[in-house]
């Protein structure tokens, strides 16, 4: 079975950190594109970033630029969000989701997507 599984969301205050994982099973990400996404509460699901296939470049949204780190193992199949200095903006739920391509692609685009995690930001 194809699928992809997220871990590490959870309750957090504003300041703090959290680092998301996404382990892809049945498939192995190295040929895939890999991306963040994350949908808040009556709005649309918006891409947070991406990673290439081969790691060499990644891309951010404006709003967590400087914050949010994505990374790759492809020894582990498994790919990270490490968000730090979090927002309450920043809630929502976040997908991982992988895409058979050797660059970011639009987010329709991809082919495998992660059951989704909470992350809430909250005093």
């Amino acid at each position: 079975q194809l699928q992809l599984v997220e871990s590490g969301g959870g309750l957090v205050q504003p300041g703090g950190s959290l680092r998301l994982s996404c382990s892809a099973s049945g498939f192995t990400l190295d040929y895939y594109a890999i991306g963040w996404f994350r949908q808040a509460p009556g709005k649309e699901r918006e891409r947070v970033s991406c990673i290439t296939n081969s790691g060499s470049s990644t891309n951010y949204a404006d709003s967590v630029k400087g914050r949010f780190t994505i990374s790759r193992d492809n020894a582990k199949n498994t790919m990270y969000l490490q968000m730090n200095n979090l927002k309450p903006e920043d809630t929502a739920i976040y997908y991982c989701a992988a895409g058979l391509f050797r660059l970011c692609v639009p987010m329709a685009r991809y082919n495998y997507w992660g059951q989704g995690t909470q992350v809430t930001v909250s005093s």
